[in-house]
């Protein structure tokens, strides 16, 4: 079993090849390149590193959400893209999920961040021992709030993700159990994770069609959010404006 995985939801960009419980080869960058430049040439020279030719894969895993909207449009355009033309099956991978079972065999709690911004991470809980556990799924919140939820769960948890460096001070004042911040080879998004959980979904027959796949955002993107509130605050002027000309009429 062949899976290729495909990682874009933050700045670093990673593609790897898992076969039979093997990480093959794995690509990533970590640097303020764009996704669209990059995770084609990556993929082609890592295929062609290992002599594999893309029609004898099994099944294409993507990161799927959250993260960066432009991050996850251009994974899974690439996912799509290659799984029509291929004829395979896709694989959505929660990005946080795939985060969380790199650290598969630790008994410790697993709390996966992304900056969010205005003070809010991309976050979810976990234990991953002997399998991965779900125990808050993929959401957004406030960063605080977020702290208090792991002090209730009071044990001690492994910090990780590009939340880290943004809340770190925020982390060791508010937390009140035993912590610890994930090491440079741990702390961020890999594709290899990816494809590895990908494989348990294909063995599992979590599958979809390049036509079905779409990535989770969790919210709207800024500028959604920012037409949205100019139309609401031009629908309050057309109010107000509507409401003093009806009060002039009646004056």
């Amino acid at each position: 079993m062949i899976i290729l995985g495909i990682e874009s939801a933050s700045m670093v960009a990673s593609v790897a090849l898992v076969a039979d419980g093997i990480t093959m080869a794995e690509y990533t960058v970590n640097f303020k390149k764009t996704h669209s430049q990059t995770l084609l040439p990556m993929i082609d020279q890592m295929v062609s590193m290992v002599g594999l030719e893309l029609k004898n894969l099994d099944g294409i895993a993507v990161s799927g959400g959250p993260g960066s909207f432009t991050g996850l449009r251009i994974g899974s355009a690439t996912a799509k893209g290659l799984g029509l033309a291929l004829n395979k099956p896709l694989l959505h991978v929660p990005t946080l999920d795939a985060m969380a079972y790199g650290f598969f065999g630790t008994s410790s709690l697993l709390c996966p961040m992304m900056d969010a911004r205005r003070n809010q991470v991309y976050t979810g809980l976990y234990h991953c021992e002997s399998e991965l556990e779900i125990l808050k799924p993929s959401c957004a919140m406030d960063i605080r709030e977020l702290m208090e939820e792991i002090n209730r769960q009071k044990e001690p948890v492994i910090l990780l993700g590009d939340g880290v460096p943004v809340h770190q001070v925020v982390c060791e004042n508010c937390l009140n159990v035993p912590f610890s911040f994930a090491p440079a080879h741990l702390n961020r998004q890999r594709a290899a994770s990816v494809a590895a959980l990908g494989s348990v979904y294909l063995a599992e027959g979590k599958t979809e069609t390049a036509a079905e796949h779409a990535p989770d955002y969790l919210r709207k993107a800024q500028a959604e959010r920012e037409l949205e509130e100019a139309r609401r605050q031009g629908k309050m002027a057309e109010l107000a404006a509507g409401h003093s000309v009806g009060t002039g009429d009646n004056s």
